[in-house]
C-alpha cells in the first residue's frame, strides 16, 4: 500500500503540510497560548459561527475520547506483551489530545456529545477485540481509526482555511498538531505489520465505516 495515497490531500496548503509533519512527536514544542486575548477560539460573531465551532469541538473531543478508550482496550489485552510500550506511547499522546479538548470545551462552555457513554463502551470493546487478534490486529485497528481521524481533521482544516485562516489560526494550530500525531500513529501501525492480519481490508473498512457513523452522530447529538 502506498502511504502517500492516503494523505495526498495533506499538501493542500502550507498549514496542511510541512517538512516536520513526520518529526519525532516527543520533540515537538507544546502548543502556545494566543496573545490575542483568547486561548484557542475567537469570540463567536453570531449564533451561526458559535454552532459551527461547537460542532467542531464536540466531534473532535468525542474522537479523542474514543481513541483513548480504544487504546485502553488494547492495553488490557497486550499491555504486558512486547508491543505494550508502543501502544502506551500512542495512548499517552491521545491522553494529551483529550486533555486539551477538555480544557477548550470548559473554557468555551461547550457541552460534549451525549453519546460519550456509548463511545466509552464501543471504543474499549473495539480495542480489546482487535487486540485479541494479536499485535497485527491491534495495529490494523490503529491504522483504520487514525486514518479516519486524520482525514476528518483535514476536512476541518480546509473548511476553516476557506472561511478565515487568520481568525481561526489558534484552532488550526491545535487541529494540525493533533492531525500530525494521528498520521504518525497510522504510519506506526503500518510499520508494525498491520496489513498482515487475516482479512485486513475487510477489518479496516468495517472499522472506518463505524468511525464515519460516530463522527456523523457526535456532531449532531
Amino acid at each position: 500500500m502506498q502511504r502517500a495515497a492516503h494523505f495526498a490531500l495533506y499538501d493542500w496548503t502550507h498549514i496542511l503540510s510541512s517538512s516536520t509533519a513526520r518529526q519525532c512527536l516527543k520533540c515537538r514544542a507544546p502548543l502556545q497560548l494566543s496573545s490575542r486575548g483568547y486561548s484557542v477560539l475567537p469570540p463567536p460573531r453570531d449564533s451561526e459561527e458559535k454552532a459551527m465551532l461547537d460542532r467542531i469541538l464536540r466531534v473532535d473531543h468525542a474522537g479523542e475520547y474514543g481513541a483513548n478508550r480504544i487504546y485502553a482496550g488494547q492495553m488490557a489485552v497486550l499491555g504486558r506483551s512486547q508491543i505494550g510500550p508502543l501502544i502506551q506511547d500512542m495512548w499517552d499522546q491521545e491522553k494529551k489530545h483529550l486533555g486539551k479538548f477538555n480544557e477548550i470545551l470548559a473554557e468555551n462552555r461547550v457541552r460534549p456529545t451525549a453519546l460519550l457513554p456509548l463511545w466509552n463502551i464501543a471504543g474499549y470493546l473495539l480495542g480489546a477485540s482487535t487486540a485479541l487478534l494479536g499485535k497485527e490486529g491491534a495495529m490494523a485497528c490503529t491504522v483504520a481509526v487514525e486514518e479516519s481521524i486524520s482525514e476528518h481533521y483535514n476536512s476541518q482544516i480546509r473548511a476553516l482555511m476557506e472561511k478565515d485562516p487568520d481568525r481561526y489560526i489558534e484552532l488550526l494550530k491545535v487541529i494540525k498538531e493533533f492531525r500530525d500525531d494521528e498520521m504518525e500513529h497510522h504510519d506506526t501501525g503500518l510499520e508494525h505489520d498491520a496489513e498482515t492480519v487475516p482479512g485486513y481490508w475487510l477489518l479496516k473498512n468495517v472499522i472506518q465505516l463505524g468511525c464515519k457513523a460516530a463522527i456523523y452522530a457526535s456532531e449532531r447529538v
